[in-house]
Formats: structure tokens, C-alpha cells, sequence
């Protein structure tokens, strides 16, 4: 497992190359680089989510927890361009990558940040995110449980789960344990993605 999951800085030397992001509506090349996920391809449960996963029903800010160099949040920032888009990571690498993307992009509505740095009492229409599941339950569960209760009341979270890492599973703890209603939206190539309500 990379050193993106919990690295500020990461620890490998940087080379940059770059990546093709197709998906309904959007068609972008992104910088990459090592030491952050999927450096080397569009990851496959992130290409997924883009082609499935819709708008949340109601208006709002949207964040892309777990951002990397930027697949999701400029993807949202693309298809919804007046509506500010949160792009989170830990990994400073990832967050610098993002805004070059963003920048190149012309996508002014993107803001690259560390999780601290989103105004405490900021919510959210809709949450996307290939969580890092690899970095164990406890980890993942705490970052569900610190983002989805900054849902608005009427919004969505989207979340792409491979089905061999748990996503059904999942499901069960946000339902049953967590209070969100979850249902699976689609599966595909071997992942769910999973569509999360407010809590009531």
C-alpha cells in the first residue's frame, strides 16, 4: 500500500505524467504523479463512479473526499460550473496536482484543501468518493462518519466500493448502525456504487 493514504509529504520522488479523463460530458488531460493514487491510469472503480453516479437531487456545494489529482472534483466542477466544488486529501502532492488540473482546466470553482480547512459549518448537496478502503475499517469509518453528517438534509453521498473489499458490508454498517440510508445505485465491473441519504 502507497504512502498517499496517510502521507502529508509523500515519501517517493515525484515523476509527473499525465492522464486521459473521458466520461459523459468531460474530456480532460490531468497531470499526475507518484505518490498518489492511480498515478498511472484513471483507477477503475473512479471511472465507475463518474459514469454512473448523478447529481445529487438539490443544489448545493459538492465535495470529492479523498481527491487525489482531481478525477472527480473536476468532473463535477465540469459538469455543474457555477457551483463550487470541495476537493479534500491529506496528501499535499495530490492537493498541488489538483489545482494545476483545475487551473488548467479553467475550472475556477475548484478549492484543493486539507480536510481542517473546510469551514466547520459548511454542508453539502452531494459527497463523492472512492474511499480508501485499504487503509482499514476503523480508518474509513471514521471518515464516513466525520463527512456524511455534513450532508444537507436532501443530499446525496456516492460511493464506489469494489465488491471483493466490502461494499456490501458497507452498506449494512451505514444502514443499520449508522443511521444513512443506503442503497446500492449500480454495480459494475466488479464494484457497487453506493447511493447515501441524510441521516433522518
Amino acid at each position: 500500500m502507497g504512502d498517499h493514504y496517510f502521507s502529508a509529504t509523500p515519501s517517493v520522488a515525484s515523476h509527473r505524467g499525465s492522464v486521459r479523463l473521458h466520461t459523459s460530458g468531460v474530456d480532460l488531460s490531468l497531470v499526475t504523479d507518484t505518490g498518489v493514487f492511480s498515478h498511472s491510469r484513471l483507477d477503475r472503480g473512479t471511472k465507475v463512479l463518474l459514469d454512473t453516479a448523478p447529481m445529487p437531487p438539490v443544489r448545493g456545494p459538492l465535495l470529492d473526499v479523498g481527491c487525489g489529482y482531481g478525477p472527480i472534483a473536476l468532473t463535477l466542477a465540469t459538469r455543474r460550473r457555477r457551483l463550487p466544488v470541495w476537493a479534500v486529501d491529506l496528501n499535499e502532492r495530490a492537493l498541488g496536482l489538483t489545482r494545476e488540473n483545475a487551473e488548467a482546466a479553467g475550472l475556477g470553482n475548484v478549492t484543493a484543501c486539507r480536510p481542517e480547512e473546510v469551514p466547520d459549518d459548511l454542508t453539502f448537496a452531494g459527497i463523492y468518493s472512492n474511499p480508501p478502503i485499504r487503509s482499514g475499517k476503523a480508518a474509513l469509518h471514521a471518515l464516513l462518519r466525520h463527512w456524511l453528517p455534513r450532508l444537507d438534509p436532501d443530499g446525496r453521498a456516492y460511493l464506489v466500493v469494489a465488491k471483493n473489499l466490502g461494499s456490501d458490508s458497507l452498506q449494512r454498517w451505514l444502514s443499520d448502525e449508522q443511521g444513512f440510508p443506503t442503497t446500492r445505485l449500480a454495480s459494475e465491473r466488479g464494484y457497487r456504487v453506493l447511493e447515501v441519504a441524510a441521516a433522518p
